[in-house]
């Protein structure tokens, strides 16, 4: 049956063939990746890269795992509550057709195709110079999370928009206001889209390196405060292979921070699903 139409539709056949052959060599390429790290990296993978202390000796990566935990926290901290109010003033509150709400839409697709290294220099002028706070695991967290605002905003809006109205209204018939149709009806629905745009998110801090160079620095300790400068995984591997001493332990890294992202994306599709059940 299915011959006999692409007979009759020979141009169907082309884009199928296509389309397979796009799937395949993406596949293809990302198992490639894959593989070429583990490869690499899991005979270097040593005791010594998980020391506390970072030296010379040891190249320890686990100072720069519990830093880029504390700036993936502090900057969901930051970022999520500020672009799901943001998404639902835009799609709940403001006037449909008003010339703000393109403006923001606009604007905040307009940041999402930025490069991370110009957010980096934004961050540094903004509060490593003018605010002085040099160097710190805060001005990171900042520069990242309104690098991650466009994200956040463009799927929680969606998602609230993908809510059928049926629901506020029938809110609303039952006496309930504004605000408690919001929360308790409105973002518990549309929570797997909103949890969709924050895995986007968790992934993108987790492997940025250029805009905390500029922001958060490079040194390989844990910092005490939120004023004290951290390395994150992706800035050691980074600065590992600058340096040219450390190519080993930098494969060892890649492989590390390769499984923090699949472990990060996995448990966070887990606790979306659980939440959509829910």
């Amino acid at each position: 049956m299915k011959i006999k139409e692409y007979t009759r539709r020979p141009l169907s056949f082309i884009v199928m063939l296509l389309i397979l052959i796009a799937a395949a060599l993406t596949v293809g390429i990302m198992l490639f990746i894959v593989a070429y790290i583990l490869v690499k990296g899991v005979p270097n993978i040593t005791p010594e890269l998980f020391e506390l202390k970072y030296n010379t000796r040891n190249v320890s990566m686990l100072p720069s795992v519990i830093n880029t935990i504390y700036i993936t926290v502090l900057t969901l901290l930051i970022a999520v509550p500020v672009g799901i109010l943001s998404a639902v003033y835009l799609v709940e509150y403001s006037k449909k057709g008003s010339k703000l709400v393109k403006i923001i839409r606009i604007t905040t697709e307009t940041l999402s195709g930025i490069p991370s290294i110009v957010y980096g220099l934004f961050g540094f002028l903004a509060f490593v110079i003018a605010l002085g706070w040099g160097y710190s695991l805060i001005a990171g967290a900042l520069t990242l999370a309104i690098m991650v605002l466009p994200t956040i905003i463009r799927t929680t809006e969606e998602a609230l928009i993908a809510v059928p109205d049926s629901y506020r209204e029938g809110s609303f018939g039952l006496g309930a206001g504004k605000l408690r149709t919001i929360f308790i009806i409105i973002i518990p629905t549309a929570m797997p889209g909103i949890l969709a745009g924050i895995i986007l998110s968790i992934g993108r801090i987790v492997g940025e390196t250029a805009a905390l160079i500029f922001t958060a620095g490079t040194v390989a300790e844990v910092p005490s405060n939120l004023l004290g400068s951290a390395r994150t995984l992706s800035v050691h591997m980074y600065c590992l292979l600058s340096e040219g001493l450390y190519t080993n332990q930098a494969y060892a890294t890649a492989v590390i921070l390769l499984v923090m992202v699949i472990g990060i994306n996995a448990l966070s599709s887990f606790a979306a699903k659980k939440i959509a059940k829910a």
